[in-house]
């Protein structure tokens, strides 16, 4: 497993990222309940196993429900060996509105230490915001309380989960987070275009959505009428898979890869298969840059309609 430079942080991360909800919450296609999920014991197993195959990165939450303490436990020993990204909790009221102070810092203050004691660590790598959208992105008082983190010594990098394509622009231009995840895939290319200046500005991408919920995988078949135009549209990668040496996962792994800005990918994995999956397709191989030209002009022509949380709000995804 190769590593990247995340950013200007002076960490190091491997190219695959390992994304921690699917062993917290039933989460995913297909992924009805808890008892659809790995238990506590195959869980860290299976994280344990992440580590030895070369993966040092782990991306965790405090809304992925028992996610951050299955991984305390698994690296309570290991804690050396491995770089802890987490997410805030929400920081808006339960009508929308961004919670004012003192509540604000309170709630971040309280998200921070909750994460801190369930991961049995003193320090994250990277504490994020999730669901950063412009107005939080605009906030002094929220830039200031994530800077007093770092320069406390509680984290070593502040970052931001964003959606849409004006967030990125704008985190880059804050001067504030060191690390932006988002959105990105063989049919969501909207946040490319900022790539260049992120890497110009030190700014760590970290990628996520890149198989699209499984997607992009031999999952993206018999999928709801509502999203046929879908389903017919992943049918066009076929032209640029090898059936001996690359399937469409990989693709959209190494696709993802293909860009300098990028220091991981972050993959779903709550399965040993999927694991192995992921480390085969990140395995130092890079696409042929005409395979990437083909593949850069191959983005779904109405991007906005690809919204999984709105896909899975009208039940689209089973």
């Amino acid at each position: 497993m190769k590593t990247r430079k995340l950013g200007s942080t002076g960490i190091e991360v491997s190219e695959i990222a390992f994304g921690g909800v699917e062993i917290g919450i039933p989460y995913g296609i297909g992924v009805k309940d808890e008892g659809d999920m790995l238990s506590e014991q195959k869980a860290i197993e299976l994280l344990h196993c992440a580590i030895d195959e070369g993966v040092n990165f782990f991306d965790t939450a405090r809304l992925y429900g028992e996610s951050e303490r299955i991984m305390g436990n698994a690296f309570k020993n290991r804690r050396h060996e491995v770089v802890l990204c987490s997410k805030c909790t929400h920081i808006r009221e339960g009508d929308g509105r961004l919670m004012a102070s003192p509540k604000l810092k309170k709630t971040i203050e309280q998200s921070l230490q909750e994460s801190l004691k369930m991961l049995q660590t003193d320090w994250l790598d990277v504490f994020m915001l999730h669901q950063a959208d412009l107005e939080i992105l605009e906030s002094d008082e929220v830039a200031a309380i994530m800077t007093k983190f770092k320069a406390d010594g509680l984290i070593r990098a502040t970052g931001v989960s964003v959606y849409v394509p004006s967030e990125t622009e704008k985190a880059i231009h804050s001067g504030v987070w060191d690390v932006i995840q988002l959105p990105f895939n063989l049919m969501d290319q909207r946040h490319k275009m900022h790539f260049d200046l992120a890497t110009d500005k030190g700014i760590a991408i970290v990628i996520r959505s890149v198989l699209m919920k499984g997607l992009l995988s031999d999952r993206g078949i018999n999928l709801h009428p509502a999203l046929k135009a879908v389903e017919d549209f992943i049918q066009n990668y076929q032209q640029l898979l090898n059936p001996d040496a690359l399937d469409l996962p990989a693709l959209a792994t190494k696709f993802a890869l293909s860009f300098d800005a990028v220091a991981s990918v972050l993959v779903g994995i709550d399965k040993l298969e999927y694991l192995y999956q992921s480390l085969h397709a990140a395995n130092g191989n890079a696409l042929a840059p005409e395979m990437v030209n083909m593949a850069n002009d191959m983005g779904f022509p109405d991007p906005d309609f690809l919204n999984l949380a709105n896909w899975s709000r009208m039940g689209w995804l089973v």
